[in-house]
């Protein structure tokens, strides 16, 4: 929920003076810094150019938590990066990046400083550039912080003096914990509506709140989520699932109707006061799947989609109750497998994953069974679906009250779950075989002339 009162940050015309951030005023510490990011911003610094480390880095750090990446950003050209760092190349289209190389195959990407391309950022340009266009101009430090999405994202870290430059007011809105669009909100998310779910996500793994005119921004416009690409939103919400605060996450999804708007199979059953019962059973499921991610088990994406279906199948088709066997097993298989080819198939989900998700809502009432009975047939165990299943039987059970699940199946199932991700076969491309005469030249050379085909 919303709490602190004001607006979004409001950049001026001329280029700001920032707010600079002494060693002693603030929390980050170089060693806490990666040591493959310190080296390239020390060769920078030795070249002679600006260099900060930049982004999501410095606001983990600031927070205590070790930043997942480590990006910076420089007044230095993609063509003199690339002479600074022969152990780089350059990638993007939209915007040139260089990344440098290390052993371990570490990655460090380094862009150069970019100009506003939201030159409009209080929404007075004109509407026709309602959506992101395409940039590939360098502009100044200050540029580049404005151009951000939120203010908790646009501090800087001099490496020179080991001070945070501040252009946006991101450390206020860190101490206080909110998150804040830079700029008018409602403009920032016509040019990007994926912003949003941006908002959701850093206020949910922070614990932070959303300023007012961000949050009725995001209710007013909610809708146009569905203009982004499919792809890019299921990989901003496979983000989410994975991130240990996904229950914060669905939480504030479903407060901002976002959440039916990603999945709008969920509007009918009303999730919100209407259905206490599937709400609070979605919000225990994300809370035992926070649980295990905190533990190291990295779910995969299968389990992950089933998951967060369960409570609409649970209140859609009585799911609990449909326990069958032999052909009604398989004809209802198949009804959910036709379902979930209707409800995910704009989210360009691969069709194995919907079979196995499939897969796991129904055999879950076999599993409750067979738990109650304590009768675990042997045929079962010996089923390729077995472990999954298995899994998701536990989280479910865990969720609705009864026995945590063990630590060593937490254990085993992370270490298969690693197995299998390093060991997937890629999958081989098929050709179609062309009808042709056949090669020109002949390893047999009777009836040929020379070896050519008469």
């Amino acid at each position: 929920m919303p709490s602190d009162p004001g607006t979004g940050s409001k950049p001026d015309d001329t280029s700001p003076t920032p707010r600079i951030i002494p060693r002693q005023n603030h929390p980050i510490s170089r060693k806490n810094i990666d040591r493959e990011a310190l080296k390239v911003l020390y060769r920078l610094r030795d070249a002679g150019y600006v260099a900060y480390l930049v982004g999501g880095g410095v606001r983990d750090l600031y927070l205590g938590k070790t930043p997942k990446d480590f990006d910076i950003s420089t007044d230095a050209k993609p063509g003199e990066l690339r002479r600074v760092f022969k152990n780089s190349r350059l990638i993007g289209k939209r915007f040139r990046l260089v990344q440098v190389f290390f052993h371990g195959n570490k990655i460090i990407e380094v862009s150069t400083f970019r100009c506003r391309s939201e030159y409009d950022l209080n929404g007075d340009g004109s509407a026709k550039d309602e959506m992101l266009a395409a940039n590939n101009t360098y502009g100044s430090p200050s540029d580049d912080a404005f151009r951000r999405d939120l203010t908790i994202n646009s501090l800087f870290y001099d490496i020179k003096s080991n001070s945070i430059i501040d252009y946006t007011g991101g450390v206020s809105d860190l101490e206080q914990g909110i998150i804040r669009f830079i700029g008018e909100p409602e403009r920032r998310i016509q040019r990007d509506p994926a912003r949003m779910m941006r908002v959701i996500r850093h206020a949910a793994r922070n614990n932070f709140t959303i300023e007012p005119t961000t949050w009725q921004a995001i209710l007013k416009h909610k809708e146009k989520l569905k203009l982004c690409p499919i792809s890019r939103i299921r990989d901003e919400l496979m983000k989410d699932l994975r991130s240990s605060a996904s229950r914060a996450w669905t939480e504030l999804a479903l407060e901002s109707d976002l959440f039916t708007v990603l999945l709008p199979f969920y509007a009918p059953i009303a999730i919100h006061s209407d259905n206490e019962k599937t709400r609070r059973l979605l919000l225990a499921l994300q809370a035992v799947v926070d649980r295990l991610h905190s533990r190291g088990m990295k779910l995969p994406e299968q389990l992950l989609f089933s998951l967060l279906i369960l409570p609409w199948a649970i209140a859609e088709y009585d799911l609990l109750e449909r326990n069958y066997k032999g052909p009604e097993f398989h004809r209802f298989l198949r009804k959910i497998r036709d379902r979930l080819e209707e409800i995910l198939g704009p989210m360009s989900i691969k069709r194995s994953t919907k079979e196995n998700i499939a897969m796991h809502l129904v055999t879950l009432p076999q599993f409750i069974r067979f738990a109650k009975e304590n009768n675990w047939p042997k045929w079962l165990k010996r089923k390729s679906y077995y472990r999954e299943c298995d899994l998701f039987f536990r989280i479910f059970l865990e969720a609705t009250g009864g026995s945590r699940i063990p630590e060593h199946i937490i254990t085993e199932s992370s270490r298969q779950f690693t197995i299998d991700a390093k060991h997937r076969p890629a999958r081989k491309r098929k050709f179609k075989k062309r009808e042709s005469p056949g090669p020109a030249f002949l390893h047999n050379k009777r009836g040929s002339i020379f070896g050519l085909k008469k």
